[in-house]
């Protein structure tokens, strides 16, 4: 028997357009001899299954099933391809949890934890996991310029702390940029993280769940043509992502053993994806991603591409992690 397998994509952040694509990237790769997909479109005015002639069926928010020609479908899976919230945030993995219906990410609590930037580091931090000097602002609070400049420093970036995509995201050089930067990451968050600019290099480490096994796969660099990785960096052709990344093999070893403990220490399922600076050999961790881009040329798939596993290999074996069958 084929399993029914509802790809949700879409969400009701400003990530929507990128979790779309790795939606229907995931949909086009998924192996059909063994799979029913379904695109199942999240947005905060509808759920739908959108068919192969765009037309749309309303989900039964109930118990998450569809109604077609008289037929009722059940999903025995949910693959997750939410950027943002509902999807990264623990929202729908609690949701299928209370259903009774798996799902290939993260469980509820480690997604929330992870989609807020400044809690995840704060819980990573007696583990030996070094992060950038760093200040918090949430929306209503004073702002202390002087202060916010003597704790992190000059240049220094403001970020949303709950978003993804470099949304919300400045690099400030003065303190006359501060107040523009810091209503510019409110625009996608309340609470916001200011962060010490760290100047090394920048890579992309997958940690994923595949036949049973945690794997690290092959270490990204991101080299951007910006000032700093931001969203024309990354999704509009502006940097250079190397894989496997131009780094020692003592510093290889190095972050690939921090991101795995990361993985291992927050009981991670499915991907993930973090990004690290490398000062004088140490590398900084900036955040995790749990539900990290899946189109083709995003760094997930670049790297599972050159550890030998394909998008299609790629996406079931998180199937079938998810509903605990090991292939």
């Amino acid at each position: 028997m084929k399993k029914n397998i509802a790809i949700i994509m879409g969400g009701y952040s400003s990530e929507y357009k990128i979790s779309l694509i790795s939606g229907g990237v995931v949909y086009d790769y998924l192996d059909k001899e063994k799979f029913n997909a379904y695109r199942i479109h999240i947005f905060k005015d509808k759920w739908v299954y959108v068919d192969k002639d765009q037309k749309e069926y309303n989900i039964n928010r109930h118990d998450f099933t569809i109604s077609l020609a008289n037929e009722i479908i059940k999903f025995d899976c949910v693959f997750n391809a939410i950027h943002g919230s509902p999807g990264e945030d623990g929202l729908m993995q609690a949701y299928f949890e209370l259903i009774g219906i798996p799902q290939t990410a993260c469980d509820y609590y480690q997604a929330s934890l992870t989609f807020n930037k400044r809690d995840l580091l704060s819980v990573l931090k007696p583990y030996g996991i070094k992060s950038a000097p760093s200040y918090y602002i949430n929306l209503g609070d004073p702002i202390d310029e002087d202060g916010i400049i003597a704790k992190v420093g000059l240049p220094c970036f403001v970020k949303a702390n709950r978003a993804g995509s470099s949304f919300g995201i400045s690099k400030v050089y003065k303190k006359e940029e501060l107040l523009k930067a810091i209503d510019n990451a409110f625009q996608e968050d309340n609470e916001i993280l200011i962060e010490s600019f760290l100047n090394g290099t920048e890579v992309s480490v997958g940690v994923i769940k595949y036949k049973g096994e945690t794997k690290v796969l092959p270490i990204t660099e991101i080299v951007t043509e910006n000032d700093f990785f931001d969203y024309e960096a990354k999704y509009e052709g502006k940097s250079q992502e190397i894989t496997p990344a131009r780094i020692t093999k003592e510093q290889e070893e190095k972050v690939s053993h921090i991101a795995r403990k990361a993985y291992e220490v927050l009981k991670m399922k499915g991907f993930s994806r973090s990004e690290f600076i490398f000062v004088n050999d140490e590398p900084f961790m900036l955040e995790m991603n749990t539900t990290p881009g899946l189109t083709t040329e995003s760094i997930l798939p670049q790297q599972a591409k050159i550890a030998g596993i394909s998008l299609s290999e790629l996406f079931e074996s998180a199937i079938w992690e998810a509903l605990g069958e090991i292939k």
